[in-house]
């Protein structure tokens, strides 16, 4: 008896120690049939400023959603800003207690990847004949996956498979004061340069006598400002040829190239021609004020921008008369235009019940169809992500009333939404990988860093550089990055959430201990072998 007692013992060994603490699911596989007579409640992360026509679209889209599926109740949570989603969802990862559908971008799903299979691959979803795009049992006007604008679609796959469908994009415009620029003596060029903006920027940096700009009559002018640093340099980079990452995961942006480009916004930082956000506010303001030129900011952000802007932070009496033109990014090399692809995309999170992960996929596609993808593309510069609504007689109606009102026909808005539709092919996006978001941060960082030391008066070379280079390289753990296969160059997480995953994990082993001694205990005692 005793043993057999021992034996037991083993065995129960072995299969405790195998389920504790083992989250993983196998790969998500499309049920039969969908079960409408059960009641699903799935969660919907979203994220939202101010824009409150947005807020409401994502209620309609819902509501619009529940009495197509009746058994299917969706909780919608808004974010003020996508980093605090992607931080949500990695603490609550360890605890699987993840939203079911989620707004957010390639980079962070690759983190939610790591070592996981929290994110269902769509790969599958995407052609089921039923539950497909378009497909025979969806109780909505679905897109096929060949409506789905192909650029967009691409990128929302990690190594071999789809992981999002995209949903709305946009990217980055630059909003000029055309008035300001033919005061100065020159006229803006058919696709804007670099080397154009740097030297009408510079020229007005001229003051009078008494310390007022001579092109505005104010105290204040910052000619060039730029609102995310992080594209700023990732697209300059592009255009100019200089390294930034490999889809391996391989960091290349601590380079010859990175380091004149530096220069480069140190010169004109030392002038007073360029600041970012993060040092003197948002560029709209200053823009809309007289007290900038160029300001470059998404074309999510177009009803901010302009003279008679529907949106912004400041009072009426500020605001300045003037022509503004909407054009694409500065280039380096005009024949080959580049700017980056920018928008959210909508996940979906494995579930152990595979009719909620339906039900959930269900919803996320249902934010594909015409109702919704042109509504939330009339809020701001984005535009829809697939050619059925883009083709649309509701959204050309839409373009074609450009300036009929400083609402809903917001004349730079339109412009900025015809901006993105006409570039579409010289669009890029950076290499996806668990990291990504880190070497993003660092490039937008290496910009602010260089532009507030100028404004400190420290002495800007290559010993200063190669500094920089080795603090951002420290900061954000770019050494530390690993291809690791399909999920691409794993890398480690943010100290933040490292320290909360390895409490979480250490709560859980001791939990299992407690358990797994309690029933050793008792087999034990069963089988009257001494403790």
């Amino acid at each position: 008896m005793r043993k057999m007692g021992k034996y037991l013992l083993l065995l129960a060994l072995v299969f405790l120690t195998g389920c504790h603490g083992s989250k993983e699911r196998e790969a998500f596989e499309v049920p039969e049939s969908f079960d409408t007579t059960k009641e699903y409640e799935i969660t919907f992360w979203a994220k939202n400023d101010t824009n409150k026509t947005q807020t409401g679209i994502y209620e309609q889209a819902i509501a619009d959603f529940e009495t197509l599926y009746p058994n299917i109740k969706v909780n919608l949570r808004l974010y003020t800003d996508y980093g605090r989603i992607y931080n949500d969802v990695i603490t609550n990862i360890s605890t699987d207690t993840t939203p079911n559908v989620c707004i957010t971008y390639p980079d962070h799903i690759a983190t939610y990847l790591t070592g996981t299979n929290s994110v269902v691959a769509l790969d599958e979803l995407f052609v089921n004949e039923k539950y497909g795009l378009g497909g025979s049992e969806v109780r909505f006007d679905s897109p096929v996956k060949e409506e789905i604008v192909p650029e967009f679609l691409k990128e929302c796959m990690i190594g071999e498979h789809y992981y999002a469908i995209p949903y709305m994009r946009s990217t980055e415009a630059c909003y000029i004061n055309k008035t300001y620029v033919e005061a100065l003596g020159y006229t803006l060029p058919e696709v804007l340069t670099w080397d154009f903006v740097w030297e009408v920027a510079e020229a007005a940096t001229k003051k009078d006598a008494e310390g007022n700009y001579l092109l505005n009559g104010q105290k204040v002018m910052i000619p060039f400002i730029y609102k995310s640093t992080d594209n700023m340099m990732i697209q300059m980079l592009k255009q100019s040829g200089g390294g930034y990452s490999e889809d391996s995961g391989e960091i290349q942006i601590f380079n010859d190239v990175t380091k004149q480009m530096l220069y480069t916004v140190a010169e004109h930082a030392k002038t007073g021609a360029f600041s970012t956000f993060k040092i003197s506010s948002y560029p709209a303001n200053f823009l809309n004020a007289g007290q900038c030129i160029f300001a470059i900011d998404s074309t999510a952000g177009a009803t901010w921008m302009g003279s008679h802007a529907p949106l912004s932070d400041i009072s009426e009496d500020k605001f300045v008369e003037f022509e503004t033109a909407v054009m694409p990014i500065p280039q380096f090399d005009t024949e080959n235009p580049k700017m980056i692809s920018q928008g959210p995309s909508v996940c979906v999170f494995n579930k152990a019940d595979s009719q909620e992960v339906l039900a959930s996929w269900l919803f996320a596609q249902y934010l594909l169809t015409n109702e919704v993808q042109i509504a939330y593309a009339r809020t701001e510069g984005y535009v829809p992500v697939t050619e059925k609504a883009q083709d649309s007689v509701e959204y050309k109606d839409y373009l074609s009333r450009i300036g009929e009102d400083n609402a809903l026909y917001y004349d730079v808005k339109i412009k900025a939404s015809k901006l993105v539709l006409d570039n579409v092919e010289d669009t890029f996006v950076t290499p996806v990988f668990n990291g990504s978001a880190s070497l993003r941060n660092a490039a937008g960082q290496m910009i602010e860093n260089t532009t507030k030391s100028v404004k400190r008066k420290e002495e800007i070379n290559d010993a200063y550089f190669t500094d920089l280079f080795a603090e951002m390289n420290s900061l954000y753990r770019l050494d530390q990055i690993e291809n690791q296969g399909e999920s691409k160059a794993l890398g480690k997480l943010p100290t933040e959430s490292v320290v909360l995953l390895t409490i979480l994990a250490g709560v859980w082993i001791l939990m299992g201990i407690y358990v797994i001694y309690g029933v050793i205990k008792k087999i034990l005692i069963y089988f009257e072998i001494e403790v």
